[in-house]
Order: C-alpha cells, then structure tokens, then sequence
C-alpha cells in the first residue's frame, strides 16, 4: 500500500502535470520526439495526483479502447501487461510467430475486453 502524500504535495505535482501537457506543443514544436514525452510524464503526474483525472480517464478508455489500450502500453500499467498476457494464452497454438506478427499482436488493442 502507497503511503498518502501531504494534500499539498498532491496539488503540486498535479499541478507540474497540468503545466507538462500544456508545454507539451511547444516542446513538439522543437523537431524530435520530445512533446510526446513530455505530455506522457504531464499525464502520468495528473492520473497519479488526481481521482477526479482517473475517473475522466477511465471514461474516455471505455468511450474510446483502442485510445486506451495504446495509453495503458505507453504509462506500462500491470493491467495491460495482464490482458496481454490472458489474450496470448486464449491464442491457438500453430507455428512460431515471426517477429512482425508478433509486433502486431502486441500494438493491436485486446479482443477480449469485457461488455460495459
């Protein structure tokens, strides 16, 4: 079990993440990959900082799953690791996957995701 941050602290490192995804243009502006990164650590800092930004992430994962099932892959959240895990074991046996295959098996959103 996490041990609770002081309220403040809660409110300044969601602060820094609200900051970070608002810098992230700017920063994408700059050739390179950069806003994408800084947008992830923005995000990550919010989810991790706020129940009100869970919530609204959790709704726009079931309005949108394959906007989720990428999101999950990029924070590297244990759940995802889980589904992925569960949809190789449900895949039938036949000959070893080349590696494109399995490349595609791993970007492509679960099949098995339950009925909301």
């Amino acid at each position: 079990m996490k041990p609770q941050r002081h309220p403040m602290l809660r409110t300044l490192w969601f602060s820094t993440g609200v900051v970070l995804v608002l810098l992230s243009p700017l920063v994408g502006a700059i050739p390179g990959p950069g806003g994408i990164f800084v947008f992830a650590a923005g995000l990550a800092l919010m989810l991790q900082n706020s129940q009100r930004a869970k919530r609204v992430f959790v709704d726009a994962k079931r309005r949108w799953p394959k906007f989720g099932h990428y999101a999950d892959m990029g924070l590297r959240r244990p759940s995802a690791a889980r589904r992925r895990a569960r949809d190789r074991e449900l895949a039938p046996d036949g000959p070893p996957l080349t590696f494109r295959q399995r490349l595609a098996e791993m970007l492509a959103p679960p099949k098995n995701d339950r009925p909301r």
